[in-house]
């Protein structure tokens, strides 16, 4: 139950907005400046083999910490754990922009994951808290899509074009004007409601850590296991990881406050919603992640022309959005949408897995249209569809744990799109290659680094070879070593269809239920 303010006027309202606003510019212009930038930071950082822990890092610290201060917000009103996100968020990004090495970016990365799992956790929840009304709420998401739409479409093109005229450290830098204005905002307007409950709060720290451990050692299980086989280190982790995940099941079904409440999982409609976020994510995230290392190390694109490419995938999830938000309310089936935002999702993947350096720039554009598209018409109404079916008391945390469900499904395809993706790249590289050129070309940051394939170049002809003619050989190995790996989120995507059988029909809430 929440204890409610009196009645707030537009002003008010609107006010509440633009701080929320803020904070989700903020987390969607990083995951687009980043990512755009990844190439070229893994470039000059030197370790290609940590590319995916840049973006797993984030993800796995996020996925724990969604349900705590969901939970927490539950218990506590949201706005206090906001503030908290906004400034660890803001710090940790200036931490990732001072990294000297691929070690420090990654901790700094999961402790942005930690800002951002907060912010998740409960800024999210904010929103059905300032209107209760399922169709109001559809009304001011329009501003939330706006905001999305504004940091997406921005994202990419300025963290191209910071890549490639200032430095790949000035994207992190991006954060900081964004988080003084939502700390501004949010402090300042957004009200805080107190829940009131007759019960203390318990949180499941153990669960917590053992929810961790499992899903570290799953990733490391997943990027180990096609380089190394089955070697000592690589069994010890995976007999980890069952241990954490039997023991995380244990904990999570005998705990009345569990960061994983299975109590919602028994709703077959939760279930369903649940099942379909973590697909969605395993989909995008495999997209998301790589898209820009094909762009520019593949098909040998500037880090600015990437983001431009990518830019229309970003821009068309906002624009599907608003579209969303005004014609599901008037759906009779509004879960409908779900269907037509997997297939415009499939329709991406698949274009993207076929495209070549020859391709036109125009279709690149539309694949990116279509797959932003289904995108904006799936996250939405997967976030509206939980909140109007689970009860007022589990708000926040299914919110949560929508959000969570999503991340892991992104950690995970980002884990297993990156073993892929560089064992089929080395092996190819050392079959094609002789020895003495395998060695220069086995890293795929020399198609990225411009000096460092300057070198190799020089190199390769000074052992009687024709270095630009290999250097394009080893993009085409690598075009088709991340083409043949997204693979994995058609299955994810045509899984996810499967799933929508068994979604029951979706119905809003009068108002004031």
């Amino acid at each position: 139950m929440l204890i409610q303010h009196s009645e707030r006027t537009f002003r008010q309202s609107l006010l509440a907005m633009l701080g929320i606003c803020f904070v989700i510019m903020m987390v969607a212009l990083d995951q687009t400046v980043v990512a755009t930038a990844l190439p070229t930071i893994v470039a000059e950082l030197h370790g290609f083999e940590l590319y995916a822990w840049v973006s797993t890092a984030y993800l796995l610290a996020s996925v724990v910490t969604i349900p705590i201060f969901g939970r927490l917000g539950d218990y506590y009103g949201r706005k206090p754990f906001v503030v908290v996100a906004i400034v660890t968020f803001t710090l940790a990004s200036v931490l990732c922009a001072m990294a000297s090495n691929m070690l420090l970016l990654v901790l700094a990365r999961a402790l942005q994951g930690i800002g951002g799992g907060m912010l998740v956790g409960t800024a999210f929840a904010c929103i059905p808290d300032l209107f209760p009304d399922s169709k109001t709420r559809l009304q001011w998401q329009v501003m939330l899509s706006a905001a999305y739409g504004i940091a997406n479409a921005i994202g990419p093109s300025i963290g191209g074009l910071l890549t490639h005229y200032v430095s790949w450290r000035a994207v992190f830098f991006v954060n900081i004007p964004v988080g003084l204005m939502s700390v501004f905002f949010v402090s300042r307007f957004l009200p805080r409601l107190k829940p009131k409950h007759t019960t203390q709060i318990r949180l499941d720290w153990l669960g917590a850590l053992l929810i961790t451990l499992f899903l570290g050692c799953l990733q490391l299980s997943v990027e180990w296991l096609p380089k190394q086989g089955l070697s000592g280190p690589v069994i010890y982790v995976l007999l980890t990881c069952l241990a954490a995940g039997f023991l995380a099941w244990k904990q999570q079904a005998n705990n009345e406050h569990a960061i994983l409440p299975f109590a919602l999982f028994k709703d077959p409609t939760l279930a369903a919603l649940f099942r379909l976020s973590l697909l969605m994510g395993f989909a995008m995230f495999a997209l998301l992640s790589y898209a820009p290392l094909l762009l520019q190390g593949g098909f040998h694109l500037s880090a600015s022309r990437a983001g431009m490419l990518i830019t229309p995938l970003v821009v068309c999830i906002t624009f599907a959005s608003i579209i969303n938000g005004r014609i599901v309310p008037h759906l009779p089936k509004p879960e409908v949408m779900l269907y037509l935002g997997f297939g415009l999702l499939l329709i991406c993947v698949t274009g993207i897995m076929n495209i070549s350096p020859q391709t036109a720039h125009s279709l690149i554009i539309c694949l990116m249209m279509s797959g932003g598209l289904g995108l904006g018409f799936i996250m939405p109404n997967l976030t509206i569809f939980v909140q109007e079916t689970c009860p007022r008391k589990d708000l926040g945390i299914s919110t949560a744990l929508l959000q969570s469900l999503r991340m892991i499904g992104g950690m995970l395809s980002t884990a297993l799109v990156g073993s892929i993706l560089n064992w089929r790249y080395e092996h190819d590289i050392n079959q094609q290659f002789a020895k003495p050129v395998a060695s220069l070309l086995n890293d795929p940051q020399v198609l990225v680094n411009v000096k460092g394939q300057h070198a190799a170049v020089l190199q390769m002809n000074a052992l009687g070879e024709e270095g630009l003619l290999l250097i394009e050989q080893a993009r085409a190995i690598l075009s088709s070593a991340i083409q043949s790996s997204q693979w994995l989120g058609i299955a994810a995507t045509l899984f996810a269809f499967w799933c929508l059988r068994s979604l029951p029909q979706i119905r809003f809430k009068p108002q004031g239920a």
